[in-house]
């Protein structure tokens, strides 16, 4: 076990790469890997894989189909977002798609026991981005004034690794803690900016019969990225600070026969109070996710699921087209300002469908293949007067594979 954790590490450091355009709540995965992802985001009750039990409730490392063995399971989703923007000036109006191309984002993760008790899980996998590429596409803000053109590239990107560790109190109830490490970048047009963060975990699962209910807490997650931008002021490039938000997941599974599964989570993300998107003027956000799973004695395993994340971005119709902003100390244009909020980072998917088909082909190995297809979310605001409006429209879809390999 010992050398399929230094293989799994290895395969962390080499092959891991960021997700770069839009996700799906806020700017974040609703799941990782096709199990979690397939049932709409679900498993903090009763996750079904090692990834989705680290990413989703540290506790559930200790009870799932994995136990009492170990499990590794290598993941991977082709993601396309398909963003549209109008930007109306005193130039014109003006309509572009997002030259953003589909990405793949790999997700790997380990569970194993250290003891009748205890059990230790890692895992590392890209948990949010988002971002657009309008560059050569003629969104002119203003052009008699130099800088603003109005060719906007954004891209932001995330990763977390998580290592693990979970104690079976009793046969019925676990808790579990993760330790999060964050490697993030940030591109707002005039070069990448990288930084690291710290934070946290915490999840208990208690089974009733059928019944289990899951809680997991996740830490706010702060990292400032130097030098990012000028902010419009053609002067020294200035920071920027993003705090991935702390959240809550309460989630129940109800399994009223060996085949069928069914689970629900209700989540809360505090972007209200995350720097960064404080600044931006994002709400707090209610996700609400169901799932359900149909394993067939033959090794045919079916999973559907749904999720529903209310657009954070607020918008600020009647914005004072003359104004200035203050953002993090930087004093910026009002109309740059929301022409960023708008146009530079879209994150409005709300409705979002899932589906996976699996199959077990040997004790130990199985595979999933998943999909995912968010309804077309769209955001539009105005300035005072009209002189200036920005509309965005966002489309996603992802196809997931993901190899699982259980030893016992």
């Amino acid at each position: 076990m010992g050398k399929l954790v230094a293989l799994l590490l290895l395969l962390i450091i080499s092959f891991t790469r960021l997700p770069d355009a839009d996700a799906t709540n806020g700017d974040t995965l609703i799941g990782v890997a096709p199990a979690a992802r397939a049932m709409g985001g679900t498993g903090v009750a009763a996750p079904q894989d090692a990834i989705s039990a680290i990413f989703a409730n540290p506790a559930a490392v200790c009870m799932g189909p994995y136990c009492p063995g170990s499990q590794a399971v290598f993941a991977a989703t082709l993601y396309d977002a398909s963003v549209k923007t109008t930007v109306t000036s005193p130039a014109g109006s003006f309509s572009a798609k997002s030259d953003m191309k589909p990405f793949i984002i790999p997700s790997v993760g380990l569970v194993t026991p250290l003891t009748d008790r205890l059990r230790f899980g890692i895992g590392a996998f890209g948990i949010a981005g988002m971002g657009v590429d309008y560059r050569n596409r003629g969104l002119d803000l203003d052009p008699s004034v130099a800088g603003n053109e109005g060719d906007i590239y954004t891209q932001l990107q995330t990763l977390k690794f998580a290592p693990n560790l979970a104690w079976l109190v009793t046969p019925d109830f676990s808790v579990g803690a993760s330790l999060h490490l964050l490697y993030g970048s940030l591109d707002l047009g005039q070069g990448t900016a990288h930084n690291y963060a710290f934070g946290g975990q915490l999840g208990a699962i208690w089974k009733l019969d059928s019944l289990s209910l899951g809680l997991s807490y996740t830490t706010p997650e702060k990292m400032t990225h130097k030098n990012v931008s000028d902010f419009g002021s053609g002067g020294a490039k200035r920071s920027l600070t993003l705090e991935s938000p702390q959240n809550v997941t309460l989630g129940v599974a109800w399994q009223p026969m060996d085949r069928l599964l069914v689970e629900a989570d209700v989540k809360w993300l505090n972007w209200a109070d995350a720097e960064g998107y404080r600044d931006f003027d994002w709400a707090d956000q209610w996700v609400y996710a169901v799932g359900v799973q149909y394993k067939q004695p033959d090794g045919l395993c079916l999973r559907a699921g749904y999720n529903y994340g209310k657009n954070p971005v607020r918008t600020h119709d009647n914005f004072d087209p003359a104004g200035t902003t203050v953002l993090q100390g930087n004093a910026v244009s009002t109309t740059l300002y929301e022409y960023l909020r708008i146009v530079g980072f879209p994150a409005i998917a709300e409705h979002h469908f899932t589906a996976s088909v699996g199959y077990k082909f040997t004790d130990t190995f199985e595979g999933h293949l998943g999909w995912m297809y968010a309804l077309n979310g769209k955001i539009s605001e105005r300035s005072a007067g009209g002189v200036f409006a920005f509309t965005s429209e966002v489309q996603e879809s992802s196809y997931d594979l993901g190899l699982v390999w259980n030893f016992f």
